[in-house]
């Protein structure tokens, strides 16, 4: 170990600490740590140089004489979530993790309302991720318009923004792509990128439109995205492609009898995040999982018990690289 000088300088000449030397670690931790003085002011005020009032500080957190505690105000408990937060990026290999409040509100399912707190959570850490030259790439759905709407001017922009799947509003389901397109045009002053056609069509009228000059730009534009923002859809009645009448129950049967557990984009894949051969595959007007899989800024938004298992499933994936989820889904990953 070091010993101070009679100048107070520190010495590597000893391998013991002295009592000296404690002191004087002591006091710079005191100034640093308590008192807020950079360590150019604590060499003043010890009369030591710069770099061994740096050295004094650390070897007081090394000998245990500075306790650092990170605490959550109890008024912000059921908001601050960081251990949770640490946990899933550790077990799922994250990037980022974020945490909101409790889950959706299951009185209006598949309403962009009921994702509000996470959709401004999501909009808070894309702003935060999205750089200028960036382009966004986003499935619809309603987590995705949440997003949209929680987005605030002025804080962040991107060159461009495209759809990663096909869709095709109706009288009687709106799938929110004109809302989103429209909300983070406007907000991150973006030119937008549409992809006019369905999500699903039979294979030939597919191929024919992986023709077009049109859809092929977009398609190859959504495959390069620099960021991808997107939920989950799970293999049952409760998924907005049953809810839009894109499945049925004879395929939801089939997909079910193939291990699917979830969908992005309308791609469907098991409990290790794998793609599910189906015709359903051949059919998709959307970015693979492959693509989805290779973009390092890859934005999950979750919500919801009936997600949980997609959700799961994606990540084993490594089919998302940043989370967004409520504390109930967050528990339930922990848990598994």
């Amino acid at each position: 170990m070091t010993t101070s000088t009679s100048n107070g300088e520190v010495s590597g000449q000893s391998r013991v600490s002295t009592p000296e030397d404690l002191r004087l670690a002591l006091r710079a931790a005191t100034l640093y740590y308590l008192d807020g003085l950079t360590q150019a002011e604590i060499a003043s005020r010890l009369g030591v140089s710069r770099p061994t009032a740096g050295r004094l500080v650390a070897r007081a957190k090394a000998k245990g004489l500075v306790r650092i505690e990170v605490v959550v105000p109890p008024d912000m408990s059921d908001d601050l979530h960081a251990d949770e937060e640490r946990e899933l990026e550790w077990r799922y290999g994250l990037t980022e993790a974020v945490v909101a409040g409790h889950g959706v509100d299951v009185g209006s399912p598949g309403r962009p309302a009921a994702f509000a707190s996470v959709g401004r959570a999501a909009a808070a850490l894309l702003m935060r991720r999205l750089a200028p030259e960036d382009v966004l790439g986003f499935t619809w759905g309603p987590e995705q318009v949440a997003v949209a709407t929680a987005l605030t001017p002025g804080v962040a922009s991107c060159r461009a923004v495209v759809q990663l799947d096909g869709a095709m509003s109706s009288a009687a389901y709106q799938t929110g792509t004109e809302v989103i397109l429209s909300r983070c045009a406007d907000i991150l002053r973006a030119t937008t990128i549409r992809l006019p056609a369905p999500l699903y069509a039979d294979a030939a009228t597919v191929a024919s439109m992986r023709s077009d000059s049109v859809i092929s730009r977009t398609l190859e534009a959504g495959r390069r995205a620099d960021v991808m923002l997107f939920g989950v859809g799970a293999v049952s009645t409760s998924t907005t492609l049953f809810e839009g009448s894109y499945l049925d129950i004879r395929m939801l049967d089939e997909l079910i009898s193939l291990g699917a557990v979830g969908e992005i984009g309308g791609r469907f894949f098991d409990a290790e995040g794998a793609a599910v051969d189906t015709e359903l595959q051949q059919r998709a007007v959307s970015v693979p999982l492959e693509d989805i899989r290779a973009c390092q800024k890859t934005i999950l938004i979750s919500g919801g018990a009936t997600k949980y298992s997609a959700t799961l499933g994606a990540l084993r994936g490594n089919l998302a690289k940043l989370l967004v989820c409520d504390i109930d889904c967050a528990r339930w990953l922990l848990a598994q």
